[in-house]
């Protein structure tokens, strides 16, 4: 464990910058607090955090003047690894005949700064989706392999979080070159570090960082702690895939379709959703054409289209889908749940549908009529 203290982050963020990584980390933007590119702490949300609650996003202001006194807002890393619109190849005519030219793989060196517990268990899922096995992704792949992750352990928790239910969090444990707690008691503002990587510990090394004291790997224990008591939602996963795809017609699934809008937007803001569409366009006058892929979801009508009609015609059916499989398919195809409990899809539900409500009531349902 290292100490780095408050003008040291500047300092590591030069060395990042050094080594050619583009820096993306939390900023505030258009009342919310997103990730995009930084370039110094002084980009960062200092003294701002947010409020979430079911269907709520509320940017506040904080009584400290913490630099990451919040917990995940609308982005996900997501969109830097799978881009949301990415264009495949495109083609030209030229004396009646087409010449296709691959699109290139661009992979730029990012540091990912603020990384949360949960997040780092949502890149790890989409690792097992599109990056191992037999069908990896390459634009997904090159971007994966270009990025350094420094994490940051959650010093409070939302009304929506549930990490401690899925086992991803308050604290991150592994996975990351760099972990920072923040740490601000009485006069003092700092970070505790650790790392867990080669590439994490030569970061340290080059900005000559000084070992922690005990008190301070103490005090960021406690952190991670009191962050976990916080924590007051709940989902019981236990024997939750079979329940799920014992109660197909249960209907608590058309009582939930009855306030779904299915406008996508709980598969938008997840960070393992990865569902995409391709799509050919041309320009108007046929000589030129281009194919692209761009993020798509299973909440909409078209996304089940084959030759006949939709699959799933139905909000009730979309529905099911989307949280079956997150909830129960996801361990059969992938060893793992789709679901990593930032409650993102919570806060972002114009209709505040809440999935551990919506599990809760088929489990409750279910027991009283076994009961019965």
């Amino acid at each position: 464990m290292w100490r780095l203290e408050i003008h040291e982050l500047d300092k590591l963020f030069g060395s990042l910058k050094q080594d050619g990584y583009q820096l993306i980390g939390p900023k505030v933007q258009d009342r919310a607090i997103i990730y995009d590119e930084i370039y110094s702490t002084k980009d960062l949300p200092q003294g701002w955090t947010h409020e979430q609650e079911a269907g709520t996003y509320r940017l506040t202001s904080r009584s400290d003047q913490a630099y990451f006194g919040f917990t995940v807002g609308p982005h996900s890393w997501k969109k830097y690894l799978l881009p949301p619109k990415q264009r495949l190849w495109k083609a030209s005519q030229q004396e009646g005949r087409f010449t296709i030219e691959q699109e290139p793989i661009r992979a730029p060196k990012m540091a990912f700064i603020g990384v949360r517990s949960c997040e780092l268990s949502a890149i790890a899922i989409q690792d097992r989706v599109l990056y191992s096995g037999d069908f990896v992704d390459p634009v997904y792949k090159a971007r994966r392999d270009n990025i350094l992750l420094i994490v940051v352990q959650c010093g409070k928790a939302d009304s929506t979080c549930f990490c401690t239910s899925m086992n991803t969090g308050p604290k991150a444990e592994d996975g990351f070159d760099l972990a920072l707690t923040e740490i601000i008691e009485d006069s003092e503002h700092y970070f505790v570090v650790e790392s867990s990587s080669e590439r994490g510990t030569k970061l340290l090394e080059q900005i000559q960082a000084e070992k922690a004291p005990q008190k301070s790997v103490d005090a960021a224990q406690q952190v991670s702690e009191n962050t976990a008591k916080q924590i007051q939602k709940r989902m019981d996963t236990d024997g939750l895939k079979e329940l799920l795809y014992a109660q197909a017609e249960h209907p608590q699934w058309q009582d939930v379709a009855d306030r779904c809008l299915s406008c996508a937007n709980c598969t938008m803001v997840c960070p393992t959703c990865f569902c995409t569409d391709v799509n050919d366009v041309t320009d108007l006058t046929g000589e030129n054409a281009e194919r692209w892929r761009t993020w798509d979801s299973c909440f909409h009508v078209d996304y089940s289209y084959i030759h006949g009609g939709p699959i799933r015609p139905s909000v009730r059916a979309r529905y099911r889908q989307w949280m079956t499989h997150k909830l129960a398919s996801w361990h059969d195809q992938f060893d793992t749940s789709g679901c990593v409990g930032c409650g993102r899809c919570i806060t972002w539900c114009p209709s505040k549908i809440d999935i551990t409500a919506e599990v809760a009531a088929i489990r409750s349902s279910t027991v009283e009529q076994t009961e019965e």
